[in-house]
């Protein structure tokens, strides 16, 4: 029993499911593989799934770690390929 619990409490703390969270103006985006895109309009994100795209004004990315990236500007759509 011990080691189903912490098995299920390190799938928990480190998670490995392709996830995006939008608050104003901001973007997290957890377990992308790669940015194919990124200009000041659009951000072109890669992930197992396919391909986020984001578009608006003033876009960078204010955070960067190896899976978690967080995109901030004038938002105006989002898109899933």
């Amino acid at each position: 029993m011990g080691d189903y619990m912490l098995k299920d409490l390190r799938s928990y703390i480190l998670e490995d499911d392709f996830k995006i969270v939008y608050f104003t103006n901001k973007l997290d985006i957890v377990n992308y593989e790669s940015i194919d895109h990124f200009d000041t309009d659009k951000i072109m994100i890669r992930y197992s799934g396919g391909v986020v795209i984001i578009k608006g004004e003033d876009l960078i990315i204010s955070k960067l770690l190896n899976d978690e990236i967080l995109v901030s500007g004038i938002i105006k759509n989002i898109e899933l390929k």
